[in-house]
């Protein structure tokens, strides 16, 4: 089945202000900031990668508007850079009101080859980084007293086993108990927390640390014989971040067409 047709914005964002972490590039984040952005948001994207993420800015800039749009480097595993980007988002754009943590580290290793470091890493990107954005995000919310909206990325691997994953599979279902809780605490001031759990979405990075086989192997999986392009996860988040959901909590929503 070939990718379908792009879907064009529709307002559902307008006048909302948005952070997304892991935004520069092609893949889920930067796929998002542009959604979020045709969608009427103004977004502050935050990156690891500097050098990428000015030029994700730059890009952005020309084509919705200078003032649509800032960035700042934020590796999610640095706590002072986490404070900065939402202390930017707080004083950028009108205030805070839509936070997706999309930072995240994969790779693959046996469990029996995998060394104290690479768990470690893969779970301080996309566990702990997760949970220092959340609660950045609860806490600026909260302050706010408007209500406002956390996505979180987490993976359908949190509940399905795969060979080589198990830091990865361990960290993103970490990301799923963590927006549950979150969610609970959440709710008495009018914040919703939910989370994404796409299956195969391509993009450059994922290359990078998972190997050919694997990846033909997944595809062939998938019902519809083809991964998912990033801006159909990214069109997921939009509705989660929209008044579309608005009876949505504490949800694990799979953008997923496999289910074995």
């Amino acid at each position: 089945m070939s990718a379908p047709q792009y879907v064009p914005g529709h307002g559902l964002l307008a006048g909302r202000g948005a952070v997304v972490t892991a935004a520069a590039g092609a893949g889920i984040g930067g796929a998002t900031a542009r959604k979020f952005l045709e969608e009427g948001a103004r977004v502050v994207i935050g990156d690891a990668h500097a050098r990428r993420l000015k030029e994700t800015e730059q890009a952005f800039a020309e084509e919705f508007g200078a003032d649509h749009v800032a960035s700042l480097p934020c590796d999610v595993t640095d706590e002072t850079q986490v404070q900065a980007l939402f202390a930017l988002a707080e004083q950028t754009h009108g205030g805070l009101d839509i936070v997706v943590n999309n930072a995240g580290l994969g790779g693959t290793a046996e469990l029996t080859e995998m060394t104290d470091e690479q768990w470690a890493k893969v779970l301080d990107v996309t566990l702990n980084g997760t949970f220092r954005c959340t609660r950045a995000a609860l806490r600026s919310l909260k302050a706010a007293g408007r209500g406002g909206i956390v996505v979180n990325n987490a993976s359908v691997v949190g509940w399905r086993a795969q060979s080589g994953q198990a830091h990865y599979a361990a960290a993103k279902a970490g990301v799923m108990a963590l927006t549950r809780c979150a969610a609970i605490e959440a709710a008495e001031y009018g914040v919703r927390v939910n989370a994404v759990a796409p299956s195969l979405a391509m993009h450059p990075h994922l290359v990078k640390v998972t190997s050919a086989e694997l990846l033909d192997e997944l595809t062939e999986k998938e019902a519809f014989g083809r991964y998912a392009e990033p801006w159909e996860i990214a069109n997921v988040i939009v509705f989660l971040a929209s008044g579309y959901s608005s009876y949505m909590t504490g949800e694990v929503v799979s953008v997923s067409n496999r289910h074995a």
